[in-house]
């Protein structure tokens, strides 16, 4: 059955593509050459010339896209890693494009450099476009009961729930559950998540053939190895897919991943998803945002400057040794809201504390005294959100009391963060902010990010 059906995604890809990248063309001549945002030196340059660009496009993009892995057909795909790959692809074929342009162009002719870069703008925008509108109608059509792969999950497990219960969760994807198999008897004839148990791994074969079956998920648990591997060769022969959900999730600490050593794969314990492309990507979000609210909020830093020296004649600045990324030890600043003398008591900060100025409780009640933070997301010792740092011995003695703890530091601390909005300051329970930070690292996503920024605006402005 593998393969046997029509694959309407990529051949909805392959024309949207197509359709769209040759639009590009004279969509970027007519921005360049009749919008003139930069004024025409050489005059208006024949269309036709660069209609030719057309034919070469269509051979390039397909076959630089294949390579890339966009036409490869999967149903669950990451949109984040897609979008990155559709940029890469973009860029390089246009490169291509342009080595293939010097041969083919006329004589005393010239491809102007403005229009490439225009016809790369609007190519992106155009497929990203595209494809979103491919992903929404196969939605669409998958929700409605059609195009869907019939899928068959052996353990009812709790592993084998969970997948029930995520693929449930996306209909998109269209994957139809018809069943469990489990070798417990007293589960015969029972049912999770509206999915039945269908029969036991010894009926694999003919429930395979009598429901029509695509793809066989094992979930079965790590004291079931052994069956494991059994099963792995007989669904084999059956031209179905076959996937394994390993059952290492007591072990996982963050989300793993596999690697390979010379062709040996490998299951990384402590991968999380912050990393390649990804932590770059929010470490230039970081650099832009945290540049950004500094500019916008620049007057406020003398005038709370001013006020904090009114107190007591001392600093406006506080600063303090902190834990942060690896487990380094990096000096955050913050605007001054104790008093001089506090810094001698090492005790925790506690509600309607004593040190604390009057402009002080201000700045904290409005997050205000974070501000100079901005200065360590742009040095890269902190992140725009991420686990809320803490002093080196508080890091000591939560990790004796907590061993996952240490698990916080696997990222850049942050000005805000998961357990922050969800009312986690200041003295309140350690182990409900590990649960939170922790949430917060084995789920990461640009959307989570964003959500954690906007709920703390939405809190500071109450």
């Amino acid at each position: 059955m593998i393969e046997r059906r029509r694959q309407i995604q990529v051949l909805f890809h392959l024309v949207g593509d197509l359709f769209v990248t040759g639009l590009s063309v004279p969509l970027a001549f007519w921005c360049r050459f009749h919008l003139q945002v930069v004024p025409l030196t050489k005059g208006l340059p024949d269309l036709g010339h660069y209609l030719v660009l057309i034919p070469m496009v269509v051979v390039i993009w397909p076959m630089v896209f294949y390579f890339q892995g966009l036409y490869q057909r999967r149903r669950i795909r990451s949109r984040s890693d897609e979008l990155i790959r559709l940029v890469m692809s973009v860029f390089l074929a246009t490169m291509l494009l342009i080595a293939a342009s010097s041969f083919y162009r006329p004589i005393d002719f010239t491809y102007s450099r403005l229009f490439m870069a225009v016809f790369v703008v609007i190519n992106i925008v155009l497929l990203v476009f595209s494809r979103w509108v491919v992903a929404g109608v196969l939605g669409r059509i998958r929700r409605s009961g059609r195009n869907l792969r019939t899928v068959l999950v052996v353990g009812s497990g709790d592993l084998g729930r969970r997948v029930v219960k995520r693929l449930q969760a996306h209909r998109e994807y269209g994957f139809n559950v018809v069943g469990f198999l489990d070798d417990d008897p007293g589960l015969k004839d029972r049912g999770f998540h509206g999915v039945p148990v269908v029969g036991s791994t010894a009926n694999l074969e003919s429930v395979v053939e009598s429901y029509g079956v695509d793809q066989v998920i094992l979930a079965l648990p790590m004291s079931a190895h052994n069956k494991t591997n059994q099963l792995i060769r007989r669904a084999g022969q059956l031209l179905v897919d076959v996937k394994v959900v390993p059952d290492l999730l007591q072990f996982f600490v963050a989300t793993g991943g596999v690697e390979e050593l010379d062709g040996l794969p490998m299951i990384n314990l402590t991968q999380i998803p912050l990393r390649g492309w990804d932590e770059v990507l929010k470490r230039a979000f970081d650099i832009c945002g945290a540049a950004f609210l500094l500019l916008v909020t620049a007057p406020l830093f003398p005038f709370i400057s001013w006020r904090i020296k009114r107190i007591d004649g001392g600093p406006a600045f506080f600063s303090q040794v902190r834990t942060g990324l690896d487990g380094r030890a990096f000096r955050l600043f913050k605007f001054r809201s104790m008093r001089i003398t506090a810094e001698k008591d090492r005790t925790w900060t506690r509600h309607d504390d004593n040190r604390i100025t009057p402009i002080g409780a201000f700045l904290r009640r409005t997050n205000l005294d974070e501000l100079p933070q901005l200065f360590n997301v742009l040095k890269g010792d902190m992140s725009l959100v991420g686990p809320r740092p803490e002093q080196p011995e508080f890091v000591e003695r939560f990790r004796a009391r907590y061993p996952e703890y240490n698990t916080r530091h696997r990222v850049r601390a942050g000005l805000t963060g998961w357990a922050q909005v969800n009312g986690l300051r200041g003295d309140t329970s350690i182990r409900q902010r590990v649960v939170h930070d922790l949430y917060y690292i084995e789920n990461w996503s640009f959307a989570l990010d964003l959500k954690i920024l906007l709920r703390t605006l939405w809190q500071v402005g109450r």
